[in-house]
């Protein structure tokens, strides 16, 4: 089955789609994944700045809301056309759109809920295809964190490697999935990957930059210790896993109020150190679990500042490489995630790891909307997948 995984994440920068074929194996133990490659398009100036002017801590209107989730629909449309046509020669069978997360509800160290926009209805009409969308409130309904639904796909691709492998995607976020040698597998929410560090250019250049480019400010800067210390006291990073957590915390405001105190601390040592923070962070998770090997993903991964401050920091003997190595290129793998996710729900298998997000149960995620001909479901298999390899079977 040709299917399509759609996927913006807490940078809001871009909308990715990525297409596979997807195949079960005659014993329904082993998913096949084929990549057939990804498109990408940047949201438009006008609607990054409105969905930028409506997250929290923003003030927001229910009608910025609906158009919002009206035009981020017709953007991943858009997109998820273009990929059927250049990736999969117009066969495309399923869409599975992970939407526009726009608030994620947890306090207390639970999941209370979680939004994402983005509506499948013009991406169903665009393409035709029947959509899957959704997927994180089924697992916030079982008592799930809703997050990092990535690692039901990171537990398959890494089963059976030695020691402690190790999944870690760098978004917005960064988050990790872990199989220790003894117990299930573990995921959480690590803390900030690259939103602290965005904001802070993004204040520096006046929103002429988004980003750090190649790390080039950390890489002239120094660390301002006083400052990493006040953001390492930050309580989140003690919470015990499950645990998610999003631009709700980390956010403008966040890092506005950490530099109280601390005068006028220069762009370059500002972005050194919150890529600091981002590298300490992660490891410091990474080393609690006893990762071996560390499997890496995301945009962060184009940050070279990043990823040798994360060397420094990790665990003497832990090997650090790139998603690609397993086919799934880093800035492509959570888009063919959501491909997957989809494809599970479309046969009726579940699409999250509760030992991982803390659901109850195991759940079949998602909303499906139907496209333009007869909705006709799969059968059911046996049994679910439990390991992923990348290319045919």
């Amino acid at each position: 089955m040709k299917v399509v995984g759609l996927m913006s994440g807490t940078s809001y920068d871009a909308v990715d789609a990525a297409a596979a074929e997807l195949t079960l194996d005659g014993a329904g133990d082993t998913l096949h994944l084929d990549p057939l490659g990804m498109v990408s398009a940047p949201y438009d100036d006008a609607l990054r700045r409105a969905l930028a002017a409506a997250l929290p801590p923003s003030p927001t209107t229910l009608a910025d809301v609906c158009r919002l989730d009206t035009r981020i629909g017709q953007a991943f449309a858009a997109l998820a056309v273009r990929a059927d046509r250049e990736l999969c020669g117009g066969r495309a069978e399923l869409i599975a759109s992970h939407g526009q997360t726009v608030y994620h509800w947890a306090s207390g160290g639970r999941v209370h809920g979680t939004l994402q926009l983005g509506r499948p209805a013009w991406i169903a009409e665009a393409t035709g295809c029947p959509v899957v969308s959704d997927f994180r409130p089924g697992d916030v309904a079982a008592g799930g964190q809703g997050a990092p639904l990535v690692s039901l796909i990171d537990t398959m691709l890494l089963r059976g490697r030695p020691g402690v492998p190790t999944a870690l995607n760098i978004g917005g976020i960064a988050n990790l999935t872990a199989l220790p040698a003894a117990g299930p597998p573990v995921a959480f929410d690590t803390g900030p990957g690259n939103a602290l560090m965005d904001a802070a250019v993004h204040a520096a250049t006046s929103g002429r930059a988004g980003y750090d480019h190649d790390g080039a400010l950390a890489a002239s800067g120094r660390v301002h210790a006083p400052l990493l210390r006040r953001l390492l006291d930050e309580p989140y990073y003690r919470l015990p896993a499950p645990k998610t957590t999003g631009k709700e915390l980390f956010h403008p405001g966040y890092l506005r109020t950490a530099l109280d105190g601390f005068g006028s601390v220069p762009p370059p040592d500002l972005l050194a150190t919150l890529t600091r923070l981002t590298a300490r962070t992660v490891a410091d998770a990474l080393r609690a679990l006893g990762a071996t090997e560390v499997v890496a993903s995301g945009g962060g991964t184009r940050n070279p500042v990043l990823m040798a401050m994360l060397r420094e920091e990790l665990a003497a003997g832990t090997a650090l490489l790139d998603s690609g190595a397993f086919g799934l290129p880093a800035a492509e793998k959570e888009a063919y995630a959501f491909a997957v996710l989809g494809f599970l729900t479309l046969h009726g298998l579940p699409g999250n790891a509760p030992e991982c997000t803390g659901a109850r149960g195991p759940r079949v995620l998602g909303s499906l909307t139907p496209g333009l001909r007869p909705l006709r479901l799969p059968p059911v298999p046996a049994r679910a997948p439990v390991s992923l390899v990348v290319g045919r079977g």
